[in-house]
């Protein structure tokens, strides 16, 4: 459970970096860029460099979901720092976490790990807690926040690459699955950089290289966990840990509200994330 508490703290700077970045960066994707070159030097120090290919079963599959995990984290982060910007760090960090519906769906239905009776109710609750928290009092229909929907989405199928990679994938070459996702994300993030001459300045190349260094050890923890606790127990525990820490954190260093409908939806969520925890 150490590779998990040590996955939730990565986790919430991650999300706590991005909100202090913001005002220096302005939604630079150089920063992206530069937070994947950290993650990618961070995966070859712990891969080997002279492991970054090896002749081993498996290898290419590696390489193949390494490129498509980069594709998405890039985009999850993409997503994550416009919705911090837009709705403040406790929402974005709440509805990025809220993605454990879709890895512990693709759990359920692809490798049959079945969640309790008080697990599925977890499900519901948090459900509807999306809902509750997208109503507006002044307003008859529900309005959805499709940024925050989109992230859930997004970084939802992200998060699953890394339960899909331990039940499909070597787990020998974990290292080198991380090392090509951010290679790949890097390799993205840098030509669109380039092709939006987006600014690199000091305040860019500070947070990308900080920022990339709890979302490494976060991606990295997180399959570690992966590999010896259930991932039904794993994804519940990582997103509340995360929503809890980051939810302090916003209240307390950025001094973010909770307006009256997202704090019942709020303990709407914790109680799911909980009930999912059992």
């Amino acid at each position: 459970m150490i590779y998990l508490l040590l996955a939730i703290i990565s986790s919430a700077l991650v999300s706590i970096i991005m909100r202090l970045s913001e005002n220096s960066t302005k939604n630079n994707i150089a920063m992206l860029s530069i937070n994947y070159l950290m993650c990618l030097i961070l995966a070859g120090f712990y891969t080997g460099f002279s492991n970054l290919y090896v002749l081993s079963e498996g290898m290419n599959q590696s390489i193949m979901l390494g490129l498509l995990n980069g594709i998405l984290y890039l985009s999850s982060f993409i997503l994550l720092q416009r919705n911090i910007n837009k709705n403040g760090v406790i929402l974005s960090s709440l509805f990025m976490k809220l993605g454990i519906l879709i890895p512990m769906l693709i759990s359920i239905v692809f490798f049959h790990e079945f969640p309790s009776l008080i697990q599925s109710l977890g499900f519901l609750i948090a459900l509807a807690s999306i809902i509750f928290m997208n109503f507006q009092k002044d307003q008859t229909n529900i309005n959805f926040k499709w940024g925050l929907i989109l992230l859930l989405f997004v970084n939802g199928i992200t998060d699953a690459m890394a339960k899909i990679f331990d039940e499909v994938g070597n787990s020998l070459l974990s290292e080198q699955f991380l090392f090509y996702t951010f290679l790949f994300a890097f390799v993205i993030s840098m030509i669109l950089a380039i092709k939006k001459k987006s600014d690199l300045n000091k305040n860019v190349l500070f947070y990308g290289l900080i920022l990339g260094i709890p979302n490494y050890f976060s991606a990295r923890f997180l399959l570690q966990s992966l590999q010896t606790v259930p991932a039904v127990i794993v994804y519940p525990t990582f997103s509340v840990g995360t929503i809890i820490s980051v939810t302090i954190a916003g209240m307390i260093l950025f001094q973010e509200k909770l307006f009256k409908y997202q704090k019942v939806a709020m303990i709407g969520i914790l109680i799911a994330l909980v009930l999912l925890n059992i």
